[in-house]
């Protein structure tokens, strides 16, 4: 077995690689409560950079748990993000998982 892998009924099964990144995490948890968030929204609550902030949304995007719609041009466009089903299903897995490691009852079989 090598360093990344775990075994059957770890406690790191429920875990989503997509969400284990921190920016990623709290971008969906902000989605997950929120009807849509524009990218200034994001930026400035994870306070990154709009690179940044772009790659961590394109990685949400790509995992199908975000969408991204884009309006107008220039200095007046906006890009706004929404998540998806699968989105807030995963990362409520995710924050399960999560609280199941921290309060020790996650299943170490």
């Amino acid at each position: 077995m090598s360093g990344t892998d775990t075994p059957a009924g770890s406690a790191l099964d429920g875990l989503d690689p997509a969400l284990t990144a921190p920016k990623r995490l709290a971008a969906m948890a902000l989605l997950s409560r929120a009807a849509a968030a524009d990218f200034g929204v994001l930026r400035a609550h994870l306070g990154v950079s709009e690179s940044d902030l772009s790659k961590q949304m394109t990685a949400l995007v790509t995992a199908g748990y975000a969408t991204v719609r884009k309006s107008g041009r220039g200095r007046g466009s906006a890009t706004t993000y929404q998540a998806t089903s699968a989105g807030r299903k995963a990362y409520a897995r995710h924050r399960a998982a999560l609280e199941a490691i921290l309060a020790g009852t996650a299943d170490d079989s």
